[in-house]
């Protein structure tokens, strides 16, 4: 029978010392082949000490009932800092898309009721929104 390997267990420190070694600027290339890790271990690391702090890199296994997840706790680092800041960023240049994209579909769809109300309008038939017509004027 041949023995798969046994998964590496990592302490919060082994992890806390890779984080921070990736915060103060270190190559995750460099770091990962020292330490004996994978990348993408790393960064997966970094992303829970990001959002959760120290209290994130927490061993395996399933927590105990004591310690229920908290508030993230404040960045302890001007690069962390800055690393929240820019998805903080991200997320809300997303929305103010999102949000541009839904303006400009009901501004077209507005054009479209308007122009088909002209039509009928041109065809003898009454408008019956007069006073909707000067609140689209002063959107424009």
């Amino acid at each position: 029978m041949s023995q798969g390997k046994k998964a590496r267990v990592f302490s919060r420190e082994f992890k806390l010392k890779a984080v921070e070694g990736m915060l103060a600027g270190e190559s995750s290339s460099v770091l990962a082949r020292e330490l004996k890790v994978l990348r993408k271990l790393l960064y997966k690391w970094k992303d829970a000490y990001i959002s959760g702090g120290p209290a994130a890199l927490r061993t395996r296994g399933r927590p105990r009932k004591d310690q229920a997840p908290g508030p993230p706790p404040e960045a302890r680092t001007a690069r962390a800092e800055l690393l929240q800041a820019r998805q903080r960023i991200a997320e809300l240049e997303r929305k103010v898309g999102k949000q541009q994209l839904e303006i400009d579909f009901f501004a077209e769809a507005l054009r479209r009721v308007d122009a088909a109300l002209e039509g009928q309008c041109g065809q003898g038939a009454q408008r019956s929104i007069r006073s909707s017509e000067s609140k689209h004027r002063k959107a424009d």
